[in-house]
């Protein structure tokens, strides 16, 4: 087994901006039959999600079995809403932009939708992307071998010259990060930016975030801030793991403003449910947040704290820990 390119996400800085999504669309899902693919984007949490209720369809492995549901139906991911370019732009038959016809559902559907009661509500982002997983369904379920794990990072690569468009993948990956291009007839995924990789350069997604919270590095660099956050501080944990794939994205968890009693004064309750939070990210979730409430009282109270000197991240430098990968 080689080297593991992974990858952090402090749920507490993403201000749900889409710069990542916009960064990631423009560079990988621009062409024909990729309306509705988005290798990386935001979603509001607790919702949907992108593609719609994704997290009820399932996948992955189950007692060491690898499990394959149906299909998601292609209007659970949207698409783009017409606008009346041509007619504006290049027809002269119109002043104004319009959007045309109707949308069922899209990436952003639910975006700023808070759960819970006034004065108790909560939503918060949670950015997503193919979490090149350590045992990966898609890899397992694929029958051409057109899916591989490269050596030199871990990085999830689907060759699309190799797929036949089984669709074995998507139905697969539990995470439905997998998609299908019904133009090409292929199947295509987040490559996590193996170019820029390769020349020691973050993902764009990481690159173009302005709130400085992907953390970028390998899994083994102890000095890095990936190894730091996931193994030292153990305050950086996946997303439902309890899929069996063994994913490499890691996320910090929220944590929101106090919420209020009766009276209205501040309770010691947390605003977003711990049970919906479990859900999420596994029963590791109750010490990952006592351990990050401690530093932050502890910065609150004028010591050092390694933990939020790293997660602040005052210089962006630090994020990143990716050395120019050497191939033979």
């Amino acid at each position: 087994m080689g080297r593991q390119i992974s990858m952090v996400m402090d749920l507490n800085k993403c201000i749900g901006c889409q710069s990542c999504t916009v960064a990631c669309k423009t560079l990988w899902t621009s062409g024909e039959g990729m309306e509705h693919i988005l290798f990386n984007n935001v979603e509001t949490k607790p919702g949907p999600g992108y593609p719609k209720n994704w997290e009820q369809v399932n996948g992955g492995f189950k007692g060491g079995q690898l499990q394959l549901p149906p299909l998601i139906d292609r209007a659970d991911y949207g698409g783009e809403k017409p606008v009346n370019f041509q007619e504006v732009f290049f027809e002269g038959k119109s002043d104004r932009l319009q959007q045309q016809g109707e949308m069922g559902y899209g990436a952003n559907w639910d975006e700023d939708t808070s759960s819970g009661t006034y004065p108790n509500n909560y939503h918060f982002y949670l950015p997503r992307l193919c979490n090149h997983c350590t045992n990966p369904a898609c890899l397992k379920a694929c029958p051409t071998q057109a899916i591989y794990k490269r050596e030199e990072d871990g990085i999830v690569v689907l060759d699309e010259d190799k797929c036949q468009g089984f669709r074995k993948c998507n139905q697969a990956c539990p995470y439905k990060k997998v998609y299908f291009n019904f133009v090409t007839k292929k199947s295509t995924k987040c490559i996590f930016c193996f170019p820029r990789i390769e020349q020691g350069v973050a993902p764009a997604c990481a690159r173009q975030c302005p709130g400085r919270l992907r953390f970028v590095g390998f899994l083994d660099d102890e000095d890095g801030p990936i190894h730091k956050l996931v193994y030292q501080w153990k305050v950086a944990l996946p997303l439902h793991p309890e899929y069996g794939t063994e994913p490499n994205v890691f996320y910090v968890p929220p944590i929101l403003a106090a919420s209020f009693d009766e009276n209205g004064d501040f309770s010691e309750n947390p605003r977003i449910p711990i049970s919906y939070l479990r859900y999420l990210f596994g029963d590791k979730v109750d010490d990952a947040l006592i351990t990050l409430l401690g530093e932050m009282e502890r910065r609150k109270e004028g010591k050092k704290s390694e933990l939020m000197d790293l997660l602040i991240a005052a210089d962006w430098k630090q994020l990143f820990g990716i050395p120019v990968v050497k191939y033979a």
